[in-house]
């Protein structure tokens, strides 16, 4: 039976047009007469009448044409998918089978799992369709078994005692299971509306973060007329071939007094031709004029946490008094450090300025605009709100100036995670340091355009808080803060948006809504798969405005991403093995054309007015020979493939699965949630979302 929408209601209400009129009569005089039916005046005129051959053989010609049109349209969307699957499968074929066997023992427990799930309910429900081919339907699944010979056969007394069973023991469990992630996506959603308020109260009130008049301005006479601080900037990269030129272009040509400035290039690659790459473009740079330095670390332990812990252990950093990191694909305007470092005069207890990321690829693909929105929230409410009412927020990792004396006492950076920048952080704010956040300040920087990238990049954002979780609590309940900070920190901060949000995510909408099919006993209401997602993507949307048409796919989306944030979080809450990868995210290298006429006009100008050093030493010439030689023959990176993905793909044939489960109850706004959430996992699962390879 086709889900079914019945509006006969709508159309069957009489309908009275004009003014009511009351009439009074003081001696009233009728009958009543009984009417058996119409008479032939006013008989309704038979459809089919007045229709003769010809008219009713070319309505069922049209009835014929959009029949076979619909049957047309089905056929090539499921070619289209079929072609999809084979040239996954092909493309996929002696392409890193070694790694693609290693990734596959990860999470090979969830997998077991949503298997297990996808069997039951293939059996569940090819049982389910034969009773309702058989015509056995019972409104009471609570129903005692009848005797033997009452019924037509064996399969109507397993049929009843699985009604009997699942009434007893399966729906009490799935209902209590179903109730507490309900309160916990309500939990989260209050405080998302929370944020959503503070946000609308910011911008009500045009609360940001100010500093009034030239803070660099000297009051003293005889000397200097302007006073600018000391200021150490620091570019982490591990084989960014696509991106470390224009990020070292950029932080190069930052306003700000040279002698005043060193720039650390700290290079984790380990290909050879990268490195000598990276040192050219330095030796290039520094042939202008700029103080800016190369650092290769030989011993490669920590990741990005021990390559800048490792630089701050040069001893001349303790002459500098600010240090600003960004990472390899982040571009700063020249006036970065000029709308940043000023809010430090005059605050002693301020230890980071945080700016906003703007994104040069939002628009490439549908992942980079679902992208767009989940960051343009987590600036614009998250940080911000954060930012205004607690001082205090997770480091993003980039794009940020600390205070030099945060980070030493703080702790420094620390190789126990792979979220360093959340790390310091949280041991900053336990530390008494508070942050301020800058909505107005942007960097220009990229999003992952490949979803395999993407996916490698949440699982190490969700599966690293967790591990800083399990290490931090101790240090956080033994803190001198206040207790509602303590508060903020365990219940909100970690508990609530690190932990309850990927586990309702992934119980509630891909485990609990496709069993209730099965289960009619805990089926969810409407307003839990319906109306407060639809509400709270809208929220999540405001931020990006623009966005509003990719509502639903958001909404979608991130149900699918559940799978990888759940999986990550219990990886990281449990210190499995994959918690501690880190793995960089690729880069495509894209700048737009305002930065690259910008760029190219800056270059001129610094080339007329300075021309080059022209006492370049000759090992600074034979690097420049050198970096020449690699550039023109750098090798060319390994051919991509489009990756299958078997989690998503058997959760997509489980939530189809339901949805064919939902047509034998009618249920409409059950069976197209499932069938499109369906999809989307089927989609996803075939990386037919993001870029793609050929």
């Amino acid at each position: 039976m086709a889900p079914r929408l019945d509006f006969s209601n709508w159309w069957t209400k009489d309908t009275q047009k004009g003014t009511p009129v009351v009439v009074k009569m003081e001696n009233p005089s009728f009958s009543v007469v009984e009417i058996n039916g119409a008479d032939a005046a006013f008989r309704p005129v038979e459809k089919s009448r007045g229709k003769n051959a010809k008219q009713v053989t070319w309505v069922l010609l049209l009835r014929a044409h959009h029949a076979v049109g619909c049957v047309t349209w089905l056929a090539t969307v499921l070619w289209t998918l079929l072609g999809a699957v084979k040239k996954r499968l092909i493309h996929r074929q002696g392409v890193d089978v070694e790694n693609e066997s290693d990734k596959l023992e990860r999470g090979k427990l969830l997998f077991k799992v949503i298997k297990v799930f996808l069997v039951t309910s293939l059996a569940v429900l090819a049982f389910e369709v034969v009773a309702y081919l058989q015509g056995w339907h019972f409104s009471n699944p609570s129903l005692h078994i009848p005797r033997t010979s009452d019924l037509e056969g064996l399969l109507h007394v397993v049929y009843v005692a699985w009604l009997t069973f699942r009434a007893e023991y399966i729906a009490p469990p799935l209902q209590a299971l179903s109730k507490f992630c309900v309160v916990l996506f309500l939990i989260q959603s209050v405080d998302r509306m929370l944020l959503c308020l503070g946000c609308f109260w910011i911008k009500y009130r045009k609360v940001k973060p100010k500093f009034e008049g030239d803070p660099f301005k000297s009051d003293d006479v005889e000397g200097s007329a302007y006073n600018y601080p000391m200021v150490l900037v620091q570019i982490p990269m591990c084989n960014e071939r696509e991106v470390y030129e224009q990020s070292i272009s950029a932080v190069c040509q930052i306003d700000w007094p040279r002698d005043r400035l060193l720039i650390q290039v700290l290079d984790d690659s380990d290909d050879e031709s990268i490195q000598w790459l990276i040192k050219g473009e330095v030796s290039k740079w520094s042939q202008k004029g700029i103080n800016i330095i190369y650092r290769h670390r030989l011993v490669r332990t920590g990741y990005k946490a021990g390559n800048l812990k490792s630089a701050m252990s040069c001893d001349y950093v303790k002459d500098y008094e600010f240090v600003a990191i960004f990472d390899a694909d982040f571009q700063p305007n020249p006036d970065f450090l000029k709308q940043t470092v000023p809010h430090f005069k005059d605050n002693p207890e301020l230890g980071l300025v945080q700016a906003r990321w703007s994104f040069v690829n939002k628009d490439e693909n549908l992942l980079t605009r679902l992208q767009n929105i989940n960051l343009c929230f987590h600036f614009e409410v998250e940080q911000q709100v954060n930012g205004v009412f607690l001082n205090f927020f997770g480091f993003n990792g980039t794009a940020g100036v600390w205070r030099n004396k945060a980070l030493e006492e703080s702790g420094g950076w620390l190789e126990r995670t792979t979220v360093e920048d959340m790390d310091i952080a949280v041991r900053a704010h336990l530390h008494g340091w508070k942050f301020i956040f800058l909505n107005d300040v942007k960097v220009l920087c990229e999003v992952p355009e490949s979803y395999e990238a993407y996916r490698k990049q949440q699982h190490r954002w969700h599966s690293g808080p967790m591990q800083l979780f399990r290490l931090c609590l101790p240090a956080i309940l033994r803190s001198k803060v206040s207790a509602w900070k303590k508060a903020n920190l365990i219940l909100l901060f970690f508990l609530l948006r690190k932990l309850i949000l990927p586990f309702y995510s992934f119980t509630l909408f891909c485990i609990i809504l496709p069993l209730t099919m099965f289960v009619p006993e805990a089926e969810l209401p409407l307003w839990v798969i319906c109306y407060v997602p639809v509400f709270m993507s809208f929220l999540n949307i405001l931020p990006a405005p623009k966005s509003f048409p990719f509502i639903v796919p958001y909404l979608l989306f991130e149900n699918t991403m559940s799978v990888t944030k759940f999986n990550a979080m219990v990886s990281g809450l449990f210190q499995l093995g994959s918690s501690y990868e880190w793995i960089v995210t690729k880069k495509a290298g894209r700048s737009s054309e305002s930065d690259l006429l910008a760029a190219a006009e800056r270059e001129t100008e610094s080339i007329e007015q300075q021309k080059i050093h022209r006492g370049a030493s000759d090992s600074e010439l034979i690097e420049s020979h050198q970096y020449k030689e690699f550039k023109e023959e750098a090798p060319t990176t390994a051919k991509k493939v489009n990756k299958i993905y078997k989690k998503e793909l058997t959760l997509a044939f489980l939530l189809l699965t339901a949805s064919v489960r939902s047509l034998l109850s009618a249920q409409g706004v059950h069976f197209y949630f499932l069938l499109f959430q369906g999809v989307t996992f089927l989609l996803v699962g075939l990386d037919l979302i993001g870029e793609q390879m050929s």
